[in-house]
C-alpha cells in the first residue's frame, strides 16, 4: 500500500493534490495511455494545456477511467496566441471541449508573453471564467514578481498557482518566498531538470542511495517537503509508479541543506521576461 496523497490548499479554499501528472511533450498517441496508467497507479491531478496538442486523449482518458469527476483534478492553459480578453474566452471554450469537460478546475496563462503586453486583460478574462463557475481556481503560468504584482494592482485578484520551471538547479527562492508572502501556491514544472544529469548528481545519488530510493524520488520528495506542487511526466509505466511513490519517507534537515547548495540558477527552458 502506498502512502496517502498530501493536498494543498489553494488561497480559495480549493484542495488540489501536491502530486499531479504532467503531459508535456508526451504523443497525442501515447497520451491516452500513458493517462490511463497514471490515474491506474492513483494520480488524480493531470495537467495538460492547449499547446500540447494533447487535451483530447487527456479527456478521452478521463472519461473511460471510471473514475467520479469529482475525485479529478485537471489542469489546462491558455497559449500566448490567444491572450487577450475576447480571444481568452474562445481559447476557453476550445479548451474545455477538446477535454469534454464543462468545468476545468484549473486555468492558467501559460506565459505572460510581456511584449504582447495583453496578460492583463487576459488575466480579467479568467476572472470573469471563474466568477460564472467555469473554472474552479485560476492562475498562472512562467510569472515573475512584476507579472505579477501587475496583475493584482489592476484587478485586485490573486492568482491561486504560479506554474514555474524549478528544480535543484532553478530553485527559485526569491520568487517561491514572494508566493508565500502574497499566498500564491508554487507549482513546478520540469521537477527534475528533464532528468539526466540532475538524477545523475552525485549529492543525489548519494542521497538515494542513504533512503534506498531512486534518484527521481529524492528529487520529487524535496519538492513535496518545499510544499511545491510537482508534475512528473513520463510515458514508461514503471517510472509513472515510481515518481508516484514519493509519500512514504522523509528527507532530514541534511539532506535538504545539501540540495539547497546545488541551485546554480539554471533554466532548461525560455526566460518568461523575453518569451513569446
Amino acid at each position: 500500500m502506498m502512502a496517502p496523497m498530501t493536498t494543498t490548499t489553494l488561497n480559495n479554499g480549493v484542495t488540489m493534490p501536491q502530486l499531479g501528472f504532467g503531459v508535456f511533450q508526451v504523443s497525442t498517441e501515447d497520451t491516452y495511455d500513458v493517462v490511463r496508467e497514471a490515474l491506474r497507479v492513483g494520480y488524480r491531478s493531470i495537467d495538460t494545456a492547449a499547446a500540447y496538442g494533447n487535451e483530447e486523449p487527456v479527456g478521452r482518458a478521463i472519461a473511460d477511467s471510471g473514475i467520479p469527476r469529482d475525485e479529478l483534478f485537471v489542469t489546462t492553459k491558455l497559449w500566448n496566441s490567444h491572450q487577450g480578453y475576447d480571444e481568452a474566452f474562445r481559447a476557453f471554450d476550445a479548451s474545455a471541449a477538446k477535454l469534454g469537460l464543462d468545468r476545468i478546475d484549473l486555468y492558467l496563462i501559460h506565459w505572460p508573453a510581456p511584449k504582447q503586453d495583453k496578460y492583463v486583460d487576459t488575466w480579467r478574462a479568467l476572472g470573469k471564467l471563474h466568477a460564472d463557475g467555469r473554472v474552479r481556481a485560476i492562475g498562472v503560468s512562467n510569472f515573475q514578481p512584476a507579472h505579477l504584482e501587475r496583475v493584482v494592482d489592476a484587478t485586485g485578484a490573486v492568482p491561486a498557482v504560479n506554474q514555474v520551471e524549478l528544480h535543484p538547479w532553478l530553485q527559485q527562492a526569491e520568487l517561491r518566498a514572494f508566493h508565500v508572502r502574497h499566498g500564491i501556491a508554487t507549482e513546478a514544472w520540469s521537477p527534475l531538470a528533464q532528468g539526466g544529469a540532475l538524477l545523475s548528481d552525485p549529492v543525489i545519488t548519494d542521497i538515494a542511495a542513504k533512503h534506498g530510493r531512486t534518484p527521481a524520488q529524492v528529487v520529487l520528495r524535496w519538492h513535496v517537503q518545499l510544499d511545491n506542487i510537482v508534475i512528473p511526466k513520463s510515458v514508461t509505466p514503471s517510472r509513472i509508479a515510481e515518481n508516484f511513490a514519493v509519500f512514504d519517507f522523509r528527507l532530514d534537515g541534511d539532506d535538504m541543506g545539501r540540495i539547497a547548495e546545488l541551485d546554480r540558477g539554471e533554466r532548461t527552458g525560455p526566460d518568461p521576461d523575453t518569451f513569446g
